[in-house]
């Protein structure tokens, strides 16, 4: 069953009690995407053992567990079901269902602004939090570029940003990562820059 999750949404990383337990997981309001289009829920796991489940006008309270093997009991309409916790990054989690080969995602909303009400809202919200993730890792990188069939480097972004603005290089060189073995990406001084 781990293999149909880890399939479809790669790079999990199991819960740890340590880590995610009391800034990550407790009293943060997680929005069930899941059928999010049909009807919005809010769950809260609180101290204690409580799970709020708020819909609307309606919060039902209900109760989970964590064993020592970070695996979940939930109490739910259709019983009692056991979950294994995994966080894609920090503010999205996702339960596994061990008796089913399905499982639930869900999104911190405590800290974010906006409501998220649609799956839209939710396609805005993946999206604007990759390209902040993006630019903080393009914005930290280094990369080399060539011009003239000479290679230099490697400079961040905002130093090659410096050089274009100044003349000393234009935008159209090709750039490659620190990383990679050559210029086959077709990537731009410009294309980075754009992601700042």
């Amino acid at each position: 069953m781990n293999k149909y999750l880890h399939e479809t949404i790669p790079n999990l990383k199991p819960f740890n009690y340590e880590r995610h337990h009391d800034t990550y997981f407790i009293n943060q309001q997680w929005v069930l995407v899941n059928g999010i289009s049909k009807k919005k829920s809010i769950y809260t796991f609180k101290e204690d053992n409580i799970l709020e489940i708020s819909r609307k006008d309606d919060v039902i309270k209900t109760s989970w567990t964590l064993n020592i093997l970070n695996n979940f009991t939930i109490e739910t309409e259709d019983g009692l079901i056991t979950v294994e916790a995994y966080f894609k990054d920090d503010d999205i989690l996702v339960l596994n269902n061990q008796e089913k080969e399905e499982f639930a995602m869900y999104i911190n909303s405590t800290n974010y602004d906006d409501e998220l009400n649609s799956v839209e809202d939710i396609q805005t919200f993946l999206k604007e939090k990759y390209k902040k993730k993006v630019s903080s890792i393009i914005y930290d990188h280094e990369f080399y570029y060539i011009e003239q069939s000479k290679e230099f480097g490697p400079f961040k972004v905002e130093e090659l940003a410096e050089k274009v603005k100044s003349g000393e290089i234009s935008a159209y060189c090709f750039v490659k990562d620190v990383n990679e073995y050559d210029y086959s990406k077709r990537m731009r001084i410009e294309d980075l820059i754009q992601e700042l």
